[in-house]
């Protein structure tokens, strides 16, 4: 067998034409020791992960470092298991961390308002949320999986796999894997994500009579992704921040110089509108232009699907279980869906002050969720999870439930935790259907079960649950505390938190929304992918320049290519090279925050030459040498796949 996944695990044929890296039906992936293994993990990456956020405001995925200290573990304690253990491993651990990434978002806003949340509660509505988004998720798994194979890349499944596949032998690809990993390990170890001696951003503002702003974060996590998803995705994405940077905030600018000064934002008192930045401009306003985008863009793809799911729907109810294994895991998939939607209700009854907001509110929380996790599953195979914008999805999800609470008349501080405990129920839909989207991707591309990942990542989510519940309950106290004395940030609570009130007060800016809207309407009657777009147009320039420069690699690599044989194995070493960057990335990321918070590492402030714009130009420079050179001077096999 060749340690090495094949070119057509990156498309080139139909789905179901695909023979994936281990094609033996027969071969399972789970024993006991895989489960314990998942769970210590999934517990492991759920706990960190929320208190890393809700202190820095920071989330790492969880995939590839899953895969690499899962496959350490396989080795030790179930060796037999192999590669198909290994991956149950990965799915597992994400599991956990995206249930942390959603939950964070919303349950301590909760607190925030001032009222008091219970552990059953909190658990009933995550509970709830994951089931739900794994079980819609299963709903399109053929099409988000099988037909689009190759035309969705998701990239962060392709270097999982690389790293789970790097995991069972040698050769080129762990070469190139293991060099991605020594840049990115390097470079985060040196900045802001751990010791922070070195300054790796470059900003460049632009001046009072023009307010725009161009910034870039030398990461090489996101290079490598840049490199992953290729040239069409990263410009796609750029443009949308070119919209936003130098478009949008600049021309919002101009007005904002004409205010008088006795205006202030429309969000801080404090702030005149007149002597707001372009940062400001940005955080007040922008952001939510971004947010109707998205709104405007998850509703638009949702609706176009609508043909899928229901063909996905009629496949599932009428499937028959077949030797073949062409109907595996319908039947789970429809208990864990059913499931699901009890348990909302359930919860709407549970968290609700009457029988008509439990019924109306457990209605739109469901369409809600059934639109944007779509929309998440669909954008996991785009960007991976990652850069999953799910504060940008929650916030239209949050914004609609809101608008309907208000033309209810439920806008009490009590019908505010409703609103918001019914919030972090589609939060935690969205952000698990990325993560279980991108596990199921790597288990179909590797050759393993689709039903074995569906019921231990369920297993995982419920256990990451129950973990995040528990430490936001145990931090209630600090969580509290707000302003100068504060020990968190929570910042995505915060935003959530002040959208829910200023809704039901009325003080919300609707013309950006509204505005974002029109806008994605225009891109949608140009025939333009609206969501990457938007995706773009909401996310840091910092983050969309520094893809854009990983696909630019890329784009150099095959045109110094003359031959397609040597075009298409520097391809594939660059895709394991920047598989090993992403994983770097993550795993030192991860453990820089950890240390961060506990208090283990204090993080320097640089200073001189060290904090500048320069310093950051000279590691982009070193960056983009390091990892274009290996590739360039590798020795291609004459019969390399």
């Amino acid at each position: 067998m060749n340690k090495k996944l094949s070119k057509e695990a990156y498309g080139g044929v139909h789905g179901k034409d695909y023979v994936p890296y281990i094609n033996d039906k027969s071969k399972k992936g789970t024993n006991l020791a895989v489960l314990v293994i998942g769970i210590i993990l999934s517990a492991l990456f759920a706990a960190s992960t929320a208190y890393s956020g809700m202190k820095s405001g920071l989330t790492v995925a969880a995939g590839i470092p899953g895969a690499i200290i899962g496959s350490m573990l396989i080795g030790v304690f179930a060796k037999s298991k192999g590669i198909l253990g290994k991956n149950i491993i990965q799915g597992m651990s994400s599991g956990g961390e995206s249930i942390a990434s959603g939950m964070i978002f919303v349950l301590p806003a909760v607190i925030l308002i001032g009222s008091q949340m219970t552990f059953l509660e909190g658990v009933i509505v995550g509970v709830g949320g994951c089931l739900f988004g794994i079980g819609c998720s299963s709903l399109v798994y053929n099409y988000l999986i099988v037909e689009e194979h190759g035309k969705l890349m998701y990239p962060e499944s392709m270097a999982i796999s690389e790293t789970l596949v790097a995991s069972e032998g040698g050769g080129d690809a762990i070469k190139f894997m293991g060099i991605g990993f020594g840049i990115s390990g390097i470079i985060n170890v040196l900045t802001g994500s751990f010791l922070n001696v070195v300054n790796n951003t470059m900003t460049f503002l632009g001046s009072k009579f023009y307010k725009w702003k161009f910034s870039m974060e030398v990461n090489p996590l996101l290079l490598g992704i840049g490199f992953i998803v290729g040239l069409e995705v990263s410009l796609t994405m750029f443009a949308g921040s070119i919209l936003s940077n130098f478009g949008i905030a600049p021309l919002i600018g101009y007005f904002t110089d004409m205010a008088a000064n006795n205006m202030n934002a429309w969000n801080d008192a404090s702030v005149a509108i007149s002597q707001m930045d372009v940062n400001a401009i940005s955080g007040s306003y922008v952001k939510y232009i971004g947010a109707g985008m998205m709104l405007c863009g998850g509703i638009i793809g949702a609706i176009k699907l609508i043909p899928t799911i229901v063909v996905s729907v009629k496949e599932t109810l009428n499937a028959r279980s077949a030797k073949d294994g062409s109907s595996e895991g319908s039947s789970g998939e429809m208990l864990i869906l059913i499931a699901s939607i009890v348990i909302a209700f359930v919860a709407a009854f549970m968290i609700s002050g009457s029988v008509k907001m439990a019924i109306v509110g457990a209605i739109v929380s469901l369409i809600l969720s059934l639109l944007f996790v779509i929309v998440a599953g669909r954008l996991t195979g785009t960007i991976g999870t990652s850069n999953l914008p799910v504060s940008g999805m929650t916030i239209a999800s949050l914004v609609i439930l809101t608008l309907v609470f208000v033309i209810m008349g439920w806008t009490s501080n009590a019908d505010n935790k409703s609103l918001l405990l019914f919030a972090a129920f589609m939060v935690v839909a969205i952000s698990t259907a990325g993560g279980y989207t991108q596990s199921q991707k790597v288990t179909y591309v590797i050759g393993g079960n689709k039903k074995e990942m569906q019921n231990y990542f369920a297993i995982a989510s419920v256990v990451g649950v129950i973990v995040v519940t528990g430490t936001i309950m145990l931090l209630a106290d600090q969580l509290a505390v707000t302003g100068a004395d504060a020990q968190f940030a929570l910042p995505q609570a915060n935003l959530m938190s002040t959208l829910t009130s200023g809704i039901m007060s009325g003080n919300l800016p609707w013309v950006m929304i509204i505005a974002g809207v029109v806008m994605a309407l225009f891109l949608f009657l140009l025939n333009l992918p609206i969501m990457t777009i938007a995706i773009g147009f909401y996310l840091p320039i910092s983050t969309t320049s520094i893809i854009l420069v990983g696909a630019l690699i890329r784009v150099l690599v095959e045109k110094m290519c003359k031959e397609t044989a040597e075009r298409e194995a520097r391809v594939s070493n660059g895709i394991s090279l920047s598989s090993g960057l992403v994983a770097g990335g993550s795993i030192i990321g991860l453990i820089g925050i950890i240390l961060q918070v506990s208090g283990v590492i204090t993080p320097k402030v640089p200073t001189g030459f060290a904090a500048g714009n320069m310093m950051a130009v000279v590691i982009l420079v070193l960056l983009v040498i390091a990892t274009t050179v290996p590739i360039m001077v590798s020795k291609i096999k004459k019969n390399e796949n």
